[in-house]
């Protein structure tokens, strides 16, 4: 995927290179796109090692991902997971077998009413994958999937519509309720659409558990330039809750990341000053402002 605006972040201990490497190993290609290492001049929020490694940014199967060694504040859960179409049986087998080692199997592999193969599993890291057999969408292999749960159950349709008017382009491309005559009936029982180019899945939870998101599975929205990371800051923090350092909740409890493209050059930059500096401004900020950040690495504050 040549540009990807939205990436997954996830949250880990001190295990992102760990799981970058065996998610390389589960889908048989990869890349590491770029490390970033804490600042060794000053301590950081999540009391990590000075120099350590923050976050690994790698790309599998033509997703990018963000991993981050934030400490151990949050944990992964199942209300975001991730669908990997394939085209055969046979692989779906052995994507799911290497995911499952030592993880958990929420639904086995098998024959199910919407695909020939399919199974949901928990990997060693808390991340969940539903792997399916089945056309991918826009020849996508992973595709994000959003589950309302708890508080927010009965709000996907609507976290949808929101999405799409927000990022200007999307449409649905699939829509099934849940059948009448129970407590979800009229939810969404799963629905694709396309945002900013990706497809996404979001679906209401059919059970009544109280799994709700959380900051350990974020989604980074990479923005050209101040403008878009002023609209979408406002418009996402509207009625959710501003957090430091580009992070934030919407009305949904969902967690963003709305950062400029140019995040990844300050953070992983061999010159180690020029990096602490950067990252020293960005403690002290809310939403981002592009032009400090880059006065700070240039050191021209």
């Amino acid at each position: 995927m040549s540009k990807q605006v939205i990436v997954p972040c996830l949250w880990f201990d001190v295990q992102a290179q760990a799981a970058c490497d065996f998610y390389m190993g589960v889908f048989g290609r990869g890349r590491v796109l770029a490390s970033a290492h804490y600042p060794e001049s000053i301590d950081n929020p999540s009391r990590m090692p000075r120099g350590s490694v923050l976050s690994v940014d790698f790309e599998v199967a033509g997703m990018r991902f963000t991993a981050i060694n934030g400490g151990p504040l949050f944990a992964i859960n199942r209300c975001i997971s991730f669908f990997v179409f394939v085209e055969s049986a046979p692989e779906a087998n052995k994507i799911f077998s290497k995911l499952a080692d030592e993880g958990t199997v929420l639904m086995p592999i098998g024959a199910y009413a919407w695909s020939s193969r399919y199974g949901w599993v928990q990997d060693r890291f808390g991340v969940s994958w539903q792997v399916i057999v089945g056309a991918r969408p826009a020849h996508e292999t992973i595709v994000p999937c959003l589950m309302f749960s708890g508080p927010q159950r009965g709000r996907a349709e609507e976290a949808m519509r929101d999405y799409m008017q927000l990022f200007g382009e999307g449409q649905v491309d699939l829509l099934e309720r849940y059948p009448a005559g129970g407590a979800t009936e009229g939810m969404i029982e799963h629905a694709r659409f396309t945002l900013a180019g990706q497809s996404m899945v979001v679906m209401d939870s059919h059970e009544p558990h109280e799994l709700v998101f959380n900051e350990a599975l974020s989604l980074m929205v990479m923005c050209e330039d101040q403008s878009q990371i002023d609209r979408f800051w406002s418009a996402m923090s509207e009625e959710g809750q501003a957090g430091p350092c580009g992070w934030l909740k919407d009305r949904y409890g969902l967690s963003w990341q709305i950062v400029p493209t140019s995040i990844s050059r300050w953070m992983s930059s061999t010159d180690t000053a020029a990096r602490d500096r950067a990252f020293a401004a960005m403690l002290k900020m809310g939403k981002l402002d592009i032009a400090s950040l880059e006065a700070a690495f240039l050191a021209k504050v």
